[in-house]
């Protein structure tokens, strides 16, 4: 019976698969002759990638620079505005760890200490204690970092912290130092009055950390404490977003977590040989039980192989937790609807 709601989803379904195989049917002929559909050599489509990343994510401003944080450079002054606590400990996390491995000298400036450091933990491999003593690992309360006589944000003592921490970093023989704080705390001030000495102090970070070499700077807040027209504003007072290390990158294809929905952001070419790291990912996600969300507004190419294991993995997701594609491009939504895996249960398309 396929006059009813369910008769046709169940149809197309059949369909769907059956279509799949014949499709598939010269399966070696068609991934050779589509894989370069779009871009025709691995080398232009490596470049295109790398100039995607570079650009704005769809929705947001086109003066950011947007890249992962590990490719954070000596001069560059960079914020994140994270969403919740296990995006900013996986970004600042990397940072970190990116400081220890490469005898740069790590500054937090925080009231929290080393419990603040969810990605940097001893069972990940670090001696914290022995690293403090060093010097290589540095934590700076905000009383001393920042804070004027009375208690209030100070924009100049914050910017004399970082000159000072710069110089002791070559004196103590690191290569350079990178600089961390989140200054979400200046927004419970009255009146947000702490808002405008944190865009003063931005500005200032920024002049600070471009005139040395050797200087590298995040500054983070929680973007659920700001309004709209505060993240503007924060926005123009810095030309780096940094976000997290990418899951998987080979140079065709980078899979990148995302928070804000909580799911993955696809950009490039997958094919066959993708299947593994695509499943794998696929069911690693950081809140299970709750609807994954797949941002593809970057996706230049997907073989039938590989958006069937997408069909798949939707099917096996819990009731009320749905599958939704974000910003499917043109191409492959015809793909999708000609055979009719929009109808499947647990897929939600959402286009902007």
């Amino acid at each position: 019976m396929t006059d009813g709601k369910s008769g046709r989803t169940a149809s197309r379904e059949l369909m769907a698969d059956a279509e799949f195989d014949a499709l598939l049917s010269d399966a070696d002929m068609r991934r050779q002759a589509g894989l370069r559909r779009s871009i025709d050599t691995a080398e232009r489509l490596s470049a295109a990638l790398e100039e995607s990343a570079l650009g704005p994510v769809k929705g947001e401003r086109p003066w950011f620079t947007r890249r992962p944080v590990s490719t954070i450079r000596p001069g560059e002054h960079a914020w994140l505005a994270f969403s919740a606590e296990p995006e900013r400990d996986r970004v600042i996390g990397a940072f970190i760890r990116d400081a220890l491995e490469m005898n740069e000298k790590m500054v937090y400036i925080t009231d929290s200490g080393p419990k603040q450091l969810s990605g940097v933990l001893p069972r990940h491999g670090y001696d914290l204690p022995a690293l403090t003593m060093t010097g290589h690992l540095c934590f700076i309360p905000r009383e001393k970092a920042c804070l004027d006589s009375r208690g209030r944000f100070d924009v100049d003592r914050m910017s004399k912290t970082l000159e000072q921490q710069a110089a002791d970093a070559f004196d103590q023989g690191f290569r350079a130092v990178r600089m961390t704080t989140d200054l979400t705390w200046t927004l419970k001030e009255p009146g947000r009055s702490g808002f405008k000495r944190m865009l003063g102090c931005e500005d200032r970070l920024g002049d600070a950390v471009f005139s040395t070499s050797m200087a590298m700077a995040i500054c983070q807040v929680d973007k659920r404490h700001c309004t709209a027209e505060e993240l503007v504003a924060l926005a123009d007072a810095h030309e780096l977003v940094v976000e997290p290390n990418p899951e998987y990158d080979d140079g065709i294809l980078r899979i990148t977590r995302t928070f804000s929905p909580s799911g993955l952001r696809i950009e490039g070419e997958v094919d066959w040989t993708h299947l593994p790291i695509l499943t794998k990912l696929l069911g690693s996600s950081e809140v299970p039980a709750e609807p994954v969300h797949l941002e593809l507004s970057r996706l230049g190419f997907i073989d039938l192989g590989a958006l069937n294991a997408i069909a798949r993995h939707a099917r096996q997701l819990p009731r009320g937790a749905p599958l939704t594609l974000h910003n499917v491009p043109p191409r492959i939504l015809y793909v999708i609807q000609k055979i009719g895996w929009q109808y499947l249960p647990g897929i939600v398309l959402k286009q902007m």
